[in-house]
């Protein structure tokens, strides 16, 4: 049994923790005092129903801290999962939280294996081993949904630990069994690569997904001004075993956590390196929430409700979802926009009223804007504008 430390208590942190808690002793580490004191209560400030079945259900060896010291102590291994963000106006990846655990860890666990799960730049594993002097680092690239980080823990779709260099073959191969050992998956693919390599396989794996959502949605532009059926052409399309009928029901553009920096930090990758394809992937979002903007706008509404700001069904994210940006120029252009969104507990967002009682919410808007339809929806469906074709997300 492993002592192990979890940076972290977002998603994809407190999924780990529960995750290798239900077989080593976790510390959960996080500056929120708020979160922490709900974990210790086995309540998940995360809005997913089977991260909260596991805290209240399962025997776990959890206990959630703000303090580092005491957190990191004697453990055998820390994980860092704190948030990392870019700028693309800077082109600067901010990895401070990440750094500001290495060197807690560097004090107060200095014979732990330190591994990082947060997103980052191409290379800064390699860097950041040298400039610290780190022999014992490692990446370990998390593929997890949102609304899912639970059920993707424990049915992971690969396994890829990143090695700072070749000595740390055997500690890889740890801490792949660890994992292994604690998911319900029987067989998992296990990829040991360079830490570099691994940082690769994290941003182009997720911008082929922010491609696919990208083609999709063309695909529903070019129907829609051509009054064509989405529906008949991407089952047509998806028909093609090679294409498959899976990540494919159009939107507002893709968003999130994930996509949209990931992307962005991709593209700042190809300074050097000749490409169309990266840049368009990036653009195609503005113009995708342009075209939305733009047939809505031509409906000449007086009152736009926005129907959820969060990304998908099953999420609390607001972070960059797709309609944000649909409100924005719809906001721009002098027409008055609400807001339904039960889980924002502010009275605006954006100088927009927030409501919570539906009822009056569709009252009062001529056009409501969904991303993702809603079986409340249905006594308005003239007033719905959405391009969720297959009711999917």
């Amino acid at each position: 049994m492993y002592k192990i430390t979890v940076a972290g208590a977002g998603y994809v942190g407190l999924s780990n923790a529960i995750l290798l808690a239900q077989k080593h002793e976790v510390v959960l580490l996080d500056i929120d005092k708020k979160r922490v004191d709900m974990l210790n209560e086995k309540k998940s400030p995360l809005n997913e129903e089977e991260l909260s079945r596991f805290l209240q259900e399962k025997p776990l060896k959890l206990a959630a801290m703000t303090d580092a010291e005491k957190a990191m102590t004697q453990a055998d291994l820390v994980i860092i999962a704190t948030p990392t963000n870019y700028d693309p106006k800077l082109n600067f990846f901010d990895t401070s939280s990440v750094e500001s655990v290495i060197e807690n860890a560097k004090r107060y666990a200095p014979g732990a294996t330190i591994m990082i799960r947060s997103t980052l730049p191409v290379g800064y594993c390699e860097k950041t081993a040298r400039e610290y002097g780190i022999k014992n680092l490692l990446f370990m690239p998390e593929f997890l949904r949102e609304g899912k980080a639970m059920h993707d823990c424990l049915h992971p779709s690969r396994i890829i630990v990143g090695k700072t260099h070749e000595g740390q073959q055997e500690t890889a191969e740890k801490i792949a069994e660890i994992y292994k050992n604690c998911a319900e998956k029987e067989s998992v693919d296990i990829l040991y690569s360079s830490s570099t390599e691994a940082e690769s396989v994290k941003l182009f794996a997720n911008t082929y997904l922010a491609m696919r959502v990208t083609f999709f949605n063309e695909l529903d532009s070019f129907a829609e001004i051509n009054g064509l059926n989405t529906a008949n052409i991407i089952k047509g399309v998806c028909l093609d075993p090679r294409i498959g009928d899976f990540y494919n029901n159009p939107s507002f553009g893709y968003g999130g956590y994930c996509l949209p920096k990931d992307t962005k930090q991709l593209l700042a990758n190809y300074h050097n390196v000749p490409n169309n394809l990266i840049a368009a992937i990036v653009n195609a979002n503005t113009t995708r929430k342009d075209f939305v903007a733009e047939q809505i706008l031509a409906t000449n509404p007086a009152v736009v409700g926005i129907y959820r700001l969060t990304m998908k069904a099953d999420s609390d994210n607001f972070r960059q979802s797709a309609v944000q940006g649909i409100m924005k120029r719809i906001k721009a252009k002098g027409v008055e926009v609400i807001v339904y969104e039960p889980e924002l507990p502010d009275e605006t967002f954006f100088n927009s009223k927030v409501y919570r009682d539906i009822n009056a919410f569709k009252n009062t808007a001529n056009v409501i804007i969904a991303n993702r339809i809603d079986s409340v929806l249905k006594d308005v469906t003239q007033k719905v504008y959405t391009r969720d074709i297959f009711q999917r997300d």
